[in-house]
């Protein structure tokens, strides 16, 4: 990412604006809902820099990532200092505010969620892998009706890719008593929601393995941002009940 130019130096400040366009005066006059995204931004970033306004700033960061939050949210603090007019405290005051928002999207999860198909297991999984910039692999635990019991980050790596260890993932499995099934999720911060052949083949030594333990490989699901891959869906994890 690259420095954006500084915009004229007749470009508005917050303060200069009319009061009805103030995003301050009109969150407290209309709501926190009547403000749009780069109004809110403006808000947290507070002022802004000689020649460009809170607000010039705000859009100029949405427009780096087609005014996508989803993107936005996987920025770093080294990211935003990029950007004239965002320094450490603005960078680190951005981050803060996205992750807060990626917790209570988090939250908003049952505590124990049926996960029995690929749109379940993706709704649960998008809080945690979606916005990530890099690689993790998380273990799900079910039990016979397809309730979570359990969920276990077993590695973490880079943009490119992540190890998962069969010893690691079938360990915190057999924690669970009454654990019978089993969803394997990592995500591809590239936003690209298909398998490479590591991870088909990591799958298919997965499903072996479980086999072995009486336990059942029910998904494996691929989190690229807004989408998703399911190896259970394109029929690649038990390709023999296609026939």
């Amino acid at each position: 990412m690259t420095k954006t130019p500084s915009s004229s130096s007749s470009a508005l400040r917050i303060r200069d604006l009319g009061p009805g366009d103030q995003p301050r005066e009109k969150l407290l006059a209309h709501g926190p809902r009547s403000l749009s995204d780069a109004e809110i931004i403006a808000i947290i970033l507070g002022s802004g820099i000689p020649g460009a306004s809170a607000l010039d700033v705000a859009r100029r960061l949405l427009l780096s990532v087609d005014h996508n939050l989803h993107d936005l949210a996987r920025r770093e603090v080294a990211d935003f200092r990029r950007f004239k007019g965002v320094g450490k405290v603005r960078a680190i005051k951005l981050v803060a505010a996205l992750e807060l928002g990626r917790r209570r999207e988090a939250a908003l999860v049952q505590e124990k969620p049926e996960l029995g198909n690929s749109e379940q297991c993706y709704r649960f999984l998008r809080p945690v892998l979606g916005d990530l910039p890099h690689e993790e692999f998380y273990l799900l635990v079910l039990n016979r009706a397809n309730r979570l019991l359990g969920s276990h980050l077993i590695s973490r790596g880079g943009v490119t890719g992540t190890v998962a260890d069969a010893k690691t993932i079938f360990r915190a499995a057999l924690s669970h008593g009454s654990a019978t099934s089993l969803v394997l999720a990592h995500n591809h911060p590239s936003g690209q929601a298909f398998p490479s052949q590591a991870d088909i083949r990591l799958t298919r030594k997965l499903r072996d393995g479980a086999r072995n333990l009486d336990l059942y490989v029910l998904d494996h699901v691929i989190v690229a941002g807004e989408g998703y891959y399911s190896f259970a869906d394109a029929g690649v994890l038990y390709p023999e009940d296609n026939h």
